[in-house]
C-alpha cells in the first residue's frame, strides 16, 4: 500500500510539475531550508513561486501555515489565483498571500495596542501626510517657502525606512533644513498617534518596534507559519529585511525569489545587499539560478547580457533566449528631441495603420518631463495613447471627500477627515469657525469631534455655522448606527449616505460642463463598485476592512486601472512604471547621459550609476520581438540648447569595438 500510495503521489508530482523546466523544477522540489532563487528577467518566477507553494500542501504542509509576501497587490491576487488553480478546491484554508504592508496591519489591528495605538487606527494616504506635516510645521513656526510639507513627508519616510525614531532623528541631520524637519517629523508623529492615525512607513517601523521590544508578540507569530516566501526580493527595504528575518529564526524555511541585475528602488530604501548577501546572512543556503529567458529574442537578450555584466558585485548570471530569432533591435540618432519624438511617433502611426496592435507598443523614458513631446505629437496624430502614472483614482476630489465621510464614521478620532468633509458640501461652516472649534480643541486637549457640543453650547460660534454642526452631527450619528449593523449590505449603505449629502449637488455647483459631472459621477459610482467587490470577497465585511483594503490598494492600483482601460492604447512610462511589464515593440528614448544615467548619478559612480545601469536594463528586458534605443544629439536644456552626449549604456550595448552612430 505504501508503495502504491507513493506511487500515486509521485505520478501526482509529474503532472503538477509538468511545463517547469530542470531549474524550475528543483527550485520547487526544494521545500526547506534557506533557499535564494535568483529569477533573471522573463525566466518564470511566478510560476516558481506558485507552484512551489501547491508542492509544499501537496506535501502535507497546512495551507494556512504558509506565506507568501510580495511588494504589489496585483501580484498577491495573481499568486492567490494561480495557486488556486493549481491547487483546486481543498477546503477552507488558504495559504496567507499578502504584501508586506497587508501583512503588518494585521499583525498590528491584533497588538498595536502593546505600543499605545488603538487596534481601529487610520491610515494616512499621502495627501493626509502632507495635511499633518504641513501643521506641524506650522506648530514649529516654519513656512512652506522654507521647508515644503512635501519634501518633509519625504524626510521622514526617509527616516522611518532606516528605523530612525523622532527622538533619534537630531543625530542624523545634516544642515539646517534637516534639524528643522527632525523637529517637525517630533511633531508630527505626535500629530498623528493623537488621532489614532498611522502612515504607510509607520506599518512597517511599528511592527518591526512589536517584534523587537515585545518578544512575547513576535514569539506568537513566528508561531503561524512554517514556510515563508518573498518575492522581488531586491527591492527589500532594512526593516522589511528584519521582518523577515524575524519571522523565520526558529525555522529558517525561507525562499526568496529576486534578481540583484533588476534592483532599481535604492532611492525608497531598497538595499541590494540583502540579496547578494543572502548567503552569508544564512549560511548553508541554496541557490538555483534561473535563465532561460521565455520573453524576449536572442538579439534582445544578447544586448541585455552585455549591458549588465558592466555592473561589478553582481550574482553571475547570464539570460538564455527561448524564443526564436524575430523582429529586430535598432539603434537611432536623431538631430533633437523634437525630431526624436516626430520620427518615432511617424513611425508608430504608420505600424498601427499596418495592423499592429497600439497596445503592444510601448514608449519608455527615464524622467517624467520627457513624455511631453511625445504626448504632443500622438495627439497631432491621432494615435490613442495613455501616460501611465497619471493622477491617482484616489486622489480624485470626490473620491477623497467620500472616503473621508467614511472614515470619519468608522473612526471619529480622524480628526484630517472630519476638516475635510466639515463644510463639504457648504453648510454655513466657515473658516473662522473652524479655527475656533481647532483653537478650543488644543487647549482642552480633546479632539475637535469632542469640542463641538461645547462649541455649540457658547455664544462664539454663528447661527448659521451651529445648524451646519448639528446638521453634520444628525447625519453623522445616523450612518455611525447604520454602519456599524454587521448585517446591513455596504453598497447600499454608500448609496443611501451619497443621498444623504447630496454630493451630487456639490459637483453640479463645482462643474458647470455636463461631461464633468458625468465624470465625477461616474467616478464615484467606481468608488460603490470597489465596495461592492470588497464586500463580495472579504469573509466579514466591515466598513473598518473596506477603507484598510481601500488604503493598502490606492497604492498600486490606479496604475492597473489604467493598464486595464487603456489595453488597446500606445503606452508611456517611466522605466520604474515598466518594472514586471512586457511589450512586443520598445522605444527606450532618452539614452543620454544627464538622463540615462540621470545627472544625479554622476556624483556617486559607485552606487548609483550601477543602479542607473540596472534601470537600463530592465528597459531593454521589457522587449519581446522589436527594440528601439535613441537618443538626440541635442536637447533644450535650463532655456538653452545644448549638445549631448551618448549614453554609456548605448556604447556597452554594443559589440566590442563598434560606436554608436
Amino acid at each position: 500500500m505504501a508503495i502504491h500510495n507513493s506511487t500515486i503521489r509521485a505520478s501526482g508530482t509529474a503532472d503538477r510539475l509538468r511545463g517547469l523546466n530542470d531549474r524550475q523544477r528543483e527550485a520547487v522540489l526544494t521545500l526547506s531550508g534557506p533557499l535564494l532563487v535568483l529569477a533573471g528577467a522573463g525566466t518564470g518566477k511566478t510560476r516558481v513561486i506558485t507552484h512551489r507553494m501547491a508542492e509544499l500542501i501537496q506535501n502535507g504542509a497546512p495551507p494556512e501555515r504558509i506565506l507568501s509576501v510580495t511588494f504589489t497587490n496585483k501580484a498577491a491576487r495573481e499568486m492567490q489565483q494561480r495557486t488556486a488553480a493549481l491547487l483546486g478546491r481543498r477546503g477552507p484554508h488558504k495559504p496567507l498571500v499578502s504584501t508586506f504592508h497587508s501583512l503588518c496591519v494585521r499583525i498590528l489591528r491584533q497588538d498595536a495596542a502593546a505600543l499605545g495605538y488603538q487596534p481601529n487606527f487610520t491610515i494616512y494616504d499621502r495627501s493626509d501626510q502632507e495635511s499633518a506635516a504641513r501643521a506641524a510645521l506650522r506648530d514649529i513656526r516654519v513656512t512652506d517657502k522654507t521647508l515644503r510639507p512635501g519634501d518633509l513627508v519625504h524626510r521622514i519616510s526617509r527616516w522611518k525606512t532606516e528605523g530612525v525614531l523622532p527622538e533619534r532623528a537630531r543625530e542624523s541631520v545634516e544642515n539646517d533644513l534637516d534639524f528643522l524637519a527632525a523637529a517637525a517629523y517630533r511633531r508630527y508623529q505626535q500629530s498623528l498617534k493623537s488621532r489614532g492615525a498611522v502612515d504607510f512607513d509607520d506599518l512597517l517601523l511599528l511592527t518591526h518596534r512589536l517584534f523587537r521590544d515585545f518578544p512575547q508578540v513576535l514569539a506568537r507569530h513566528q508561531s503561524r507559519f512554517d514556510h515563508v516566501q518573498i518575492d522581488e526580493y531586491q527591492d527589500t527595504n532594512g526593516i522589511q529585511f528584519a521582518l523577515v528575518e524575524s519571522l523565520v529564526r526558529p525555522h529558517r524555511s525561507l525562499c526568496v525569489v529576486g534578481d540583484d541585475d533588476q534592483s532599481i528602488y535604492g532611492w525608497r530604501g531598497a538595499e541590494v545587499r540583502h540579496i547578494l548577501e543572502f548567503e552569508r546572512i544564512f549560511p548553508g543556503a541554496k541557490v538555483i539560478r534561473l535563465e532561460n529567458n521565455y520573453r524576449s529574442n536572442p538579439a534582445i537578450l544578447e544586448l541585455a547580457n552585455r549591458l549588465v555584466a558592466h555592473n561589478p558585485g553582481r550574482h553571475e548570471k547570464r539570460l538564455h533566449a527561448c524564443q526564436p530569432a524575430s523582429g529586430e533591435v535598432r539603434f537611432l540618432s536623431f538631430e533633437d528631441e523634437q525630431t526624436e519624438a516626430a520620427s518615432i511617433v511617424q513611425e508608430i502611426a504608420s505600424n498601427i495603420e499596418n495592423g499592429i496592435a497600439p497596445g503592444d507598443i510601448a514608449i519608455l523614458f527615464r524622467t517624467n518631463e520627457q513624455p511631453r513631446l511625445f504626448e504632443a505629437e500622438l495627439r497631432r496624430k491621432r494615435v490613442r495613447y495613455v501616460l501611465i502614472g497619471g493622477q491617482s483614482f484616489y486622489d480624485r476630489r470626490e473620491i477623497r471627500d467620500m472616503l473621508a465621510y467614511l472614515k470619519t464614521l468608522a473612526r471619529p478620532a480622524d480628526e484630517m477627515s472630519l476638516l475635510r468633509i466639515i463644510n463639504t458640501p457648504p453648510r454655513g461652516i466657515g473658516d473662522a469657525t473652524v479655527d475656533k472649534l481647532t483653537t478650543r480643541a488644543v487647549r482642552s486637549r480633546k479632539s475637535i469631534w469632542e469640542v463641538i457640543p461645547d462649541a455649540q453650547a457658547s455664544d462664539e460660534i454663528p447661527a448659521r455655522a451651529l445648524a451646519g454642526l448639528e446638521e453634520l452631527r444628525t447625519l453623522l450619528a445616523r450612518f455611525s448606527r447604520n454602519f456599524a449593523d454587521v448585517s446591513a449590505p455596504l453598497p447600499e449603505l454608500y448609496d443611501s449616505l451619497l443621498a444623504a449629502i447630496d454630493y451630487k449637488s456639490e459637483i453640479e455647483r463645482l462643474h458647470d460642463e455636463p461631461e464633468q459631472q458625468l465624470a465625477r459621477m461616474g467616478a464615484l459610482e467606481q468608488l460603490r463598485d470597489a465596495i461592492k467587490n470588497y464586500a463580495d470577497r472579504a469573509e466579514t465585511p466591515s466598513l473598518a476592512g473596506f477603507l484598510d483594503d481601500c488604503a493598502l490598494l490606492g497604492r498600486d492600483e490606479e496604475q492597473d486601472d489604467e493598464e486595464t482601460a487603456s489595453a488597446n492604447a500606445v503606452k508611456l512610462m517611466t522605466l520604474h512604471s515598466a518594472k514586471g511589464l512586457e511589450f512586443p515593440r520598445v522605444y527606450l528614448v532618452g539614452l543620454e547621459e544627464g538622463l540615462l544615467p540621470h545627472r544625479r548619478s554622476l556624483e556617486d559612480e559607485d552606487n548609483t550609476i550601477a543602479e542607473e545601469r540596472r534601470l537600463a536594463y530592465v528597459g531593454v528586458t521589457r522587449a519581446m520581438t522589436d527594440l528601439t534605443i535613441s537618443w538626440a544629439a541635442s536637447r533644450m536644456k535650463w532655456g538653452k540648447r545644448r549638445p549631448s552626449l551618448v549614453s554609456r549604456f548605448v556604447r556597452e550595448m554594443q559589440p566590442t569595438g563598434e560606436e554608436p552612430d
